[in-house]
């Protein structure tokens, strides 16, 4: 259990902050509902917690690689909790992007050095690094659950209560710190970092990766963003069926992690990675295409196959860039999963146009272009956690 200790410290940190990017979805059907916001004015808000969160993660990650900075983990978490907690005080639109982006703020800043430490403690372990990311999956997942209650009763107002899991999560950080286990990974990952500067980079494999990512981020952020209103259309269930599916998409996701790890210890990063691609395209479409309740079969399919790769292109990315762990995390956790918020406002634009299920179905082509960049990419050599063994 101590050898574990620092993984599952950062495990559910990482489900305290990544609480936050899933509170977001889930708070747009009550702005809809409440506010009258078009589906543009809807995919809004997502942009304004992933936008600011893309750009600036990668800085981090730089900094990060720079200098230590374990204080980073607490304070993010409260940064990324006080932005959901106040989103809902005022009925200004302005004030509301403001909020959210805030908190993909403290998103931001959490993902580099938790990354670097967790690579570490998990001593180049995918399963054990797998359980770091569906830390994160869970965050993800509870927040519809958590959300859809607390202001289905208290309103948008109630809002100030979706800050306790950012003050849990915070504590916990402080604690993992004082423990010392968090924080020694940090500087030994930094340590092992160091010794390999110089070591050959490959960073046309990292820039195909990453290109594959930001495609995996735009279907996601596309179901995450609406899925909820789409399956609430398809089943007639309201609200309730429409945060079913949207626990159902990131439960999934958890899944579809450990799973990940686990097949990536038998067959590879890369395999996986190429194998999760393809399955994309048919869950996706069977999400976008299917009536009725059936539709919940394809976004479980679609989830698993979103997630399983996800733990695996961040060790990858740290493999092809092993000089530059910290900004190579910020990249792949951050810029390029981020980024796809950018395709929101597009989706909501093409909703308000045409139907929803018209404007979500491109997204069952995407997966695809994503296979043919990562179809030839190498398995790097060196595949430890910046320097620890297997």
């Amino acid at each position: 259990m101590s050898k574990n200790r620092p993984v599952i410290l950062l495990a559910v940190g990482h489900a305290c902050v990544d609480f936050y990017q899933g509170a977001v979805p889930a708070l747009v059907p009550f702005l809809v509902a409440d506010r009258s916001y078009g589906y543009a004015a809807a995919a809004g808000i997502v942009l304004a917690a992933s936008l600011l969160s893309s750009v600036v993660q990668p800085l981090f990650g730089a900094l990060t690689d720079r200098w230590a900075l374990p204080w980073l983990l607490p304070v993010s978490t409260a940064v990324a909790g006080a932005g959901i907690a106040v989103s809902g005080m005022s009925d200004s639109y302005e004030l509301t992007l403001a909020a959210v982006a805030l908190s993909g703020v403290g998103v931001a800043a959490f993902h580099p050095e938790s990354a670097r430490a967790a690579r570490r403690a998990a001593r180049g372990r995918h399963t054990a690094m797998g359980w770091f990311s569906v830390g994160g999956n869970v965050g993800f997942a509870a927040a519809p659950l958590l959300v859809t209650p607390v202001v289905a009763v208290g309103g948008l107002g109630a809002s100030p209560l979706l800050g306790v899991p950012a003050l849990a999560g915070a504590v916990l950080c402080a604690a993992a710190l004082r423990d010392g286990r968090a924080a020694s990974a940090v500087a030994a990952a930094r340590t092992a970092a160091a010794r390999q500067a110089g070591t050959a980079t490959d960073v046309r494999s990292f820039v195909r990766l990453s290109l594959a990512v930001v495609l995996r981020s735009i279907v996601f952020t596309g179901l995450s963003s609406f899925i909820a209103l789409h399956v609430a259309q398809r089943t007639g269930g309201g609200e309730t069926a429409g945060a079913a599916a949207l626990f159902l998409l990131f439960a999934g996701g958890a899944a579809g992690t450990v799973l990940g790890g686990r097949a990536a210890e038998r067959w590879g990063r890369v395999r996986c990675v190429r194998w999760s691609y393809l399955a994309m395209v048919p869950a996706v479409a069977g999400v976008v295409l299917v009536p009725g309740p059936a539709c919940y079969l394809f976004v479980a399919l679609a989830a698993a196959g979103l997630y399983l790769p996800f733990s695996l292109q961040v060790t990858l990315g740290q493999d092809y860039l092993p000089d530059r762990v910290g900004t190579a995390s910020g990249v792949t956790l951050g810029l390029t999963v981020s980024v796809g918020g950018v395709a929101s406002p597009v989706i909501g634009a093409a909703a308000d146009a045409t139907s929803l299920a018209v404007a979500l179905a491109p997204l069952a082509v995407l997966p695809a272009f994503a296979w043919l960049l990562v179809r030839r990419l190498p398995e790097p050599a060196a595949a430890g956690a910046a320097g620890a063994p297997r």
